[in-house]
């Protein structure tokens, strides 16, 4: 759980200012079309409408701005006076509480949309603007998400403002490709008259930051036909240098129809996808919900305090509550997790220790009373999971699995043979297999063609790290051979000698020609797979 009150003032409030030279470049690209009537829907201290100016944009268009923070609007009411604009207006008030209320009663459309909507995790927002994010989504009958971001609610409010033939040009959040929250959006554009271009950039714009951004440029069309989208994936800002217009006329545009659900496929083309498809096919592929069960790990509400490194075990002599965990990468950078494993980690002075308490207050030593008490100095027992449980130091489904999985990871996912029977927080999910051996099915899991639907259907955030929530894991396939025999020691070693890559190539050559595949099949997936990979680390 992330608290409101230990983020910083630049999340709070979504701070995140486009550099002028982008800006510059969005707003060229919308007054091609010679608008009329402008929208920036949170113009901040007023970097878009610089932009205006720095274009040569007529002083007479009329120029519709919204800003929640007083002075933010008071400086881009001064600047849009100084810079001789003479048809604008600034207020002073909520965009998506106006938009909505505008959207009702159908009265004013523009021409052209520009912006850099703010980036505020809807937990962050304060109730009354929580409602307004809300209510664009009800009005609209779009699914309503409570881990949706404030720009999505104002990208589609913006987008139901713009006229036909209009433009929207903004600077949104990468996650628009792939998170859950963002699927109404992308459900919304792709079932409206839109033709999109993407502008993916390997750098990452946004000073002191690891938040990704892209450029979304959209033109409301009137024929079906014209409809699309597309991705340009750029290294540096390159792109800068060719006219707006020349990208988004040439650029290759595929039918939204041909994508899933997430936009990351664009990344593929219709061969490549052809291809998932063929072996997806294959009698010997299985859908991960059809072989194996995944459950999240256990939810102690206080991490800090159910998981501890043996110092703090000997200190209130808790030997005889706890047992043996893992839950993030530094725990086990293989596929085994054993006692050798266990051990290491307890050399590395890592929290290994799960404290489990199945006991009433008054049956328990002291010293665990006394380490109860520190909790509760620590104020553990007011946390939400905490402050449900009777009594509050007593965690729920507490069970381990044969397999366990990191729900996030850097290269590449993985399954987890758990020889120990560790059990594992909700940083990791349990998995059982119902039909195939555990070891079968741990290492056929890292082959190419996993690691591309792994890929497409998980999300990834700041730094590269995709993570994979459990309806996203149910969705996988996999390629299961058990005429295979794995050597999953070495396969352990090599991974842990950061060599996974040659893991899965390895395994997939044996699969996919073990299932009558072309040879050329696990060289092209590997090609797709470092594709993905590499736009996901910004390579």
């Amino acid at each position: 759980m992330k608290f409101k009150d230990k983020q910083t003032e630049q999340k709070l409030r979504g701070g995140y200012y486009t550099p002028q030279y982008l800006a510059d470049y969005i707003t060229k690209w919308i007054l091609e079309k010679n608008p009329l009537t402008i929208l920036e829907p949170s113009c901040g201290d007023g970097r878009f409408i610089q932009s205006l100016f720095n274009n040569n944009c007529n002083g007479d268009k009329k120029i519709t701005c919204f800003e929640l923070i007083d002075s933010e609007a008071e400086k881009s009411k001064n600047l849009l006076d100084t810079l001789g604009f003479n048809n604008f207006s600034v207020h002073n008030d909520d965009f998506l509480k106006w938009a909505t209320r505008n959207l009702q009663d159908d009265i004013i459309k523009f021409d052209s949309i520009i912006g850099n909507p703010p980036f505020i995790r809807y937990q962050y927002l304060d109730k009354e603007f929580q409602d307004s994010s809300k209510s664009v989504f009800d009005l609209l009958n779009l699914k309503f998400t409570k881990h949706t971001n404030s720009w999505v609610s104002f990208l589609i409010s913006s987008l139901s403002l713009l006229k036909d033939n209009g433009r929207l040009g903004m600077i949104i959040p990468s996650e628009i490709l792939n998170v859950i929250h963002a699927q109404s959006l992308r459900n919304f554009i792709s079932g409206g008259m839109y033709k999109v271009l993407i502008i993916n950039p390997k750098n990452i714009w946004f000073e002191n930051t690891l938040q990704g951004a892209l450029i979304l440029l959209i033109e409301k069309v009137k024929n079906e036909d014209e409809k699309g989208i597309a991705i340009l994936n750029v290294e540096n800002d390159y792109f800068i240098e060719v006219a707006p217009s020349e990208l988004f006329l040439k650029s290759n545009y595929r039918s939204f129809d041909t994508l899933s659900e997430k936009w990351i496929g664009t990344n593929l083309d219709e061969s490549e996808l052809r291809i998932i498809n063929d072996i997806k096919n294959h009698e010997l592929v299985y859908k991960f919900s059809d072989i194996a069960s995944v459950e999240v790990g256990i939810v102690t509400g206080a991490n800090d305090f159910f998981l501890v490194n043996d110092e703090v075990v000997n200190k209130y002599k808790l030997d005889s509550f706890v047992h043996p965990m893992f839950g993030k990468s530094q725990h086990c950078k293989g596929i085994i997790y054993d006692y050798d494993q266990h051990l290491e980690n307890k050399k590395n002075n890592l929290p290994t220790n799960f404290i489990y308490l199945d006991h009433e207050l008054e049956s328990l030593p002291l010293s665990v009373k006394n380490y109860i008490k520190e909790g509760e100095n620590a104020d553990y027992h007011k946390r939400y999971k905490c402050r449900i449980r009777k009594p509050w130091y007593k965690v729920p489904s507490v069970y381990s699995t044969h397999i366990g999985m990191l729900k996030r990871c850097h290269e590449a996912p993985r399954l987890i043979l758990n020889k120990l029977e560790a059990y594992t927080t909700d940083t990791a999910y349990r998995i059982k297999s119902n039909r195939f051996n555990d070891i079968t099915l741990v290492c056929c899991f890292l082959n190419p063609f996993t690691m591309i639907l792994s890929e497409l259907n998980g999300r990834f955030y700041g730094g590269g790290v995709l993570e994979l929530v459990p309806s996203e894991i149910r969705n996988l396939y996999i390629p299961i051979d058990e005429n295979i025999q794995f050597d999953i020691e070495e396969m352990n070693t090599l991974i842990k000698e950061g060599k996974i890559e040659e893991v899965i190539e390895n395994n997939g050559k044996i699969i996919f020609e073990g299932l009558g595949f072309p040879k050329e099949y696990n060289i092209m997936l590997m090609s797709m797979w470092r594709k993905l990979k590499d736009n996901r680390l910004r390579r």
